[in-house]
């Protein structure tokens, strides 16, 4: 069995700082996960959202999980960072 990656990017799929993320994500060269809520439907869609307001309340996008520390928007040097303690 499979172990989950320990980076998750919970996204929009019509969100420009969601998009600089994934881009961001990808140069990095990380294996993560990444989940276009808004791509989502019906209880799927409502579980995922309930999911992430226990992350980050206001729900706002991109929140990343990364080894169980969120990071709400893009901001690089915080990404970096918590990449280097993977």
């Amino acid at each position: 069995m499979s172990q989950p990656a320990p980076i998750t990017l919970y996204a929009l799929s019509t969100c420009i700082h969601c998009k600089h993320t994934k881009e961001f994500l990808d140069r990095c060269g990380v294996i993560y996960d990444c989940i276009f809520v808004d791509k989502l439907t019906g209880d799927e869609r409502k579980a995922m959202v309930e999911h992430i307001k226990t992350i980050n309340p206001k729900l706002s996008f991109p929140t990343i999980l990364i080894n169980g520390e969120a990071i709400i928007g893009f901001k690089e040097k915080e990404i970096e960072e918590a990449l280097r303690n993977l």
